[in-house]
């Protein structure tokens, strides 16, 4: 065996590769991230930051900035039907009662991440086309003409990954037949909005959630309703707000009140896909999305890809090169199993929350059986795991 440490190219600049980089980068790896995006950044609006993640992101030195620029939220979190009936409160820390629970602009998430990082590791206006491995090499080509070559390549580039392929044959994500209208509202606009806690409102096809961002200066919304058609999963397709409007009316006047003040929203369609078998092929995985995409009914999305750069950074933080294939196997038999069970959460608890196949009641009885759902997932902390993994490897 050789002493060299493996160096590790991260394809996707987003939240699974920028964390994955944080995280390999304190375990003292070399990295190299690649972002086909001329500059870093997320449009959109908010993420939900859960215990499972939080604590992934304090031990990598961002639990300031977290606390900084997120909007904690705790108690008098609350569903409610459509006519502002309680239903239940909402599970907000894990068993312990620890309360790290968090409303994060994705731009302010991205930056936060992208920070840490040290001068030269991030290279923008990169978009992979190719990938080859060989025994002890891989290599990343991009459409302007440039290589990336490593020990280990990470293919964190989203639902759409352009590397999966070289893992898994193609596939075609999964349209869930709806739709997010997402937004922000500045809290000034709205200064009785409390900024402490998270508020959904459940009707039948449909569910309404907000959340506080920027330490509450923001209140981020997210109104999901039934599609008619397919369309094409994007962040960013104008939206209009008077159709927001009539798919919410009649409803609590709190949403009607809120939803006054929305001049522009954003139209994000919902896709994931079915788990796949195999996440690792010799010198290359999958992480986040590109190998997990989920439905946000669960607000887990950027809290396993978190995850998965944590448990990765700490299985090869413990081999050389040569065993580097054999840590991504060890890594990918970690994860996959309890992505796909809350990528299955997620699909059930859209239906949940939408009342498909069930009366309100019913509804209203799984939702607060839902809380220790959540406490297991919230209690979750994937390193000892990892470590255990990692000693397996000898």
């Amino acid at each position: 065996m050789t002493n060299s440490r493996p160096k590790i190219v991260v394809v996707g600049g987003g939240i699974g590769g920028l964390f994955a980089a944080n995280a390999l980068i304190a375990q003292g790896l070399t990295v190299s991230v690649y972002e086909q995006a001329p500059a870093l950044g997320e449009i959109g609006a908010g993420v939900f930051l859960t215990p499972n993640s939080v604590r992934q992101l304090e031990r990598v030195g961002l639990g300031p900035a977290v606390e900084k620029f997120g909007a904690r939220v705790g108690p008098g979190s609350q569903y409610f039907r459509d006519d502002g009936t309680p239903i239940a409160p909402v599970q907000t820390a894990d068993s312990s009662g620890w309360n790290a629970t968090f409303g994060m602009h994705r731009a302010d998430l991205v930056d936060m991440l992208a920070s840490r990082l040290p001068a030269g590791v991030v290279h923008t206006g990169h978009r992979a086309i190719g990938f080859a491995q060989q025994d002890e090499t891989a290599r990343v080509t991009f459409a302007n003409g440039a290589t990336a070559q490593g020990d280990i390549v990470i293919a964190a580039d989203g639902i759409h990954s352009e590397i999966r392929q070289f893992v898994v044959p193609p596939s075609q994500p999964v349209f869930s037949n709806s739709v997010a209208y997402r937004g922000t509202v500045p809290h000034e606009l709205m200064p009785q909005w409390p900024t402490d806690r998270w508020l959904m409102w459940l009707g039948k096809g449909r569910h309404f959630l907000v959340f506080p961002l920027r330490a509450g200066k923001l209140i981020n919304y997210v109104g999901f309703v039934p599609a008619d058609a397919a369309m094409k999963e994007s962040w960013s397709q104008p939206g209009d707000p008077d159709t927001l409007r009539a798919e919410f009316a009649g409803w609590d006047p709190r949403i009607g009140d809120l939803l006054g003040h929305v001049e522009t929203t954003l139209k994000w369609a919902l896709y994931d896909r079915e788990p796949l078998p195999i996440w690792t092929k010799g010198r290359l995985t999958l992480l986040g999305d590109a190998a997990h995409p989920m439905l946000p009914h669960l607000g887990q999305g950027a809290n396993q890809s978190i995850e998965d750069g944590m448990a990765l950074a700490t299985i090869l933080g413990s081999v050389d090169n040569d065993a580097a294939p054999q840590a991504l196997i060890a890594y990918e038999n970690l994860r996959r199993e309890r992505v796909a069970a809350v990528q299955r959460g997620a699909r059930e608890n859209g239906l949940r929350y939408d009342t498909f196949n069930r009366d309100d009641a019913k509804r209203d009885a799984e939702i607060t059986a839902h809380a220790l759902f959540r406490k297991k997932l919230y209690d979750h902390d994937v390193v000892p795991d990892a470590k255990a993994a990692a000693m397996g490897l000898g």
